[in-house]
């Protein structure tokens, strides 16, 4: 009989501890669940980014603080999610740049940072596609421009004057928006340089990758406008896109147009242009650009919110543009919901295309001149043979 007790009552233990066992599961499952952990890697010295700040953004109405933590020496670190349900991002600071990542409760990120420096060896262009359109007395413009960090060991360009852009002395500006690389778009803001009609340069951190700025504005308009390129950095290829309707004309044997497979609008490109001054060209006629839909199939995400400068994180989320307006500009939307994430497709549909159709005409002028080469070193034959 004493024997049974104590079996029953060692096994009651046992039971016991084993249901002991199981709630504490639970709960650290039901705490992980309401955590976002991560790692974070400083890539330009290879070692952890110990001791940087991290963020938790919601992002359901605009982008509110939530929690903040510091990276332990290991370069991990924990947040604490109050409201699973919510969209969340993820923002390090690193040497006063901001490193973004969405991220949603129970998810576990791995982030990586750079050291930052004013100015940046491996910086270059790597397309221009400006976009043309009229509006009675006005011209609308887009000038989409990417640009390549390739610096070994990898840096961020930060400060001041990381970007400059080259308008039309007359130009107004109507909104300038900027995206990381593999991030949505932020708005940022043009700081016009003294002296310089058109000459205007920007805040933004250049990243390892490629950060792409967009420049929307109004140029006055009476049947023709002339355009006088300049680039602050070598360029690998620069595209004008204008209706159909409209007449493009150039005096320089750099441009060639692009067959497109699209009578609504054409294509004229020069490639590998040197830093300084670039091609001139001009612009007549009327017409709109078809919208987004009809240039591309499909739309794709290509920015994340970005900090618009170095050293403050916008108060709210970044408003998006929309490229399905009548006049094919980028025009502004207010409500910053959660839609407004989802930049139109227009710069990574065109980039693909125009890089694509420029390695087809490189590709079969190659060809062309690899046959012309054969068949001059064949022999002759007779003309008896």
């Amino acid at each position: 009989m004493m024997n049974y007790r104590l079996c029953a009552k060692e096994f009651c233990g046992r039971g016991l501890l084993a249901l002991l066992l199981v709630i504490m599961c639970f709960s650290t499952v039901a705490l992980g669940a309401n955590n976002i952990t991560g790692s974070v890697r400083n890539q330009s010295r290879g070692e952890p980014a110990a001791g940087d700040e991290v963020i938790l953004l919601r992002l359901d109405t605009g982008m509110l603080e939530e929690a903040r933590a510091k990276i332990d020496t290991q370069g991990v670190f924990t947040l604490n999610v109050q409201y699973p349900d919510r969209p969340y991002l993820v923002r390090v600071i690193h040497q006063g740049v901001s490193y973004d990542q969405q991220a949603a409760p129970g998810q576990s990120l791995s982030i990586e940072v750079f050291d930052a420096a004013p100015e940046v060896r491996g910086v270059t262009g790597t397309i221009e596609i400006l976009r043309t359109g009229t509006n009675g007395k006005l011209l609308h413009v887009s000038d989409l421009v990417e640009i390549k960090n390739a610096s070994n060991p990898p840096l961020t360009q930060a400060g001041e004057r990381t970007f400059e852009v080259y308008l039309p002395a007359k130009a107004k500006i109507d909104s300038v928006l900027a995206a990381g690389p593999g991030t949505l778009g932020t708005t940022i803001s043009a700081a016009a340089v003294s002296g310089e009609p058109g000459h205007f340069t920007v805040n933004f951190p250049l990243r390892p990758g490629a950060t792409k700025f967009a420049f929307n504005y109004d140029l006055p308009y009476y049947g023709r406008v002339s355009f006088h390129i300049k680039h602050a950095y070598p360029l690998r290829q620069l595209a004008v896109m204008t209706p159909a309707a409209m007449k493009f004309s150039s005096r320089s044997p750099a441009f060639e147009i692009l067959k497109t497979g699209n009578r609504r609008y054409q294509v004229h490109a020069a490639n590998e242009l040197k830093a300084g001054e670039g091609p001139e060209f001009e612009v007549s006629g009327s017409g709109d650009l078809p919208t987004v839909g009809e240039q591309a199939s499909s739309r794709q995400r290509f920015l994340s919110p970005a900090s618009p400068n170095r050293t403050q994180s916008p108060p709210a989320r970044a408003i998006l543009p929309s490229l399905a307006s009548s006049n094919s500009r980028l025009t502004l939307h207010t409500q910053p919901t959660s839609q407004s994430l989802v930049l139109a497709g227009i710069t990574s549909a065109l980039l693909a295309a125009i890089v694509v159709l420029v390695w087809r005409g490189r590709k079969a002028r190659t060809l062309s001149a690899a046959q012309t080469v054969a068949a001059r070193s064949r022999p002759r034959q007779s003309s008896t043979a």
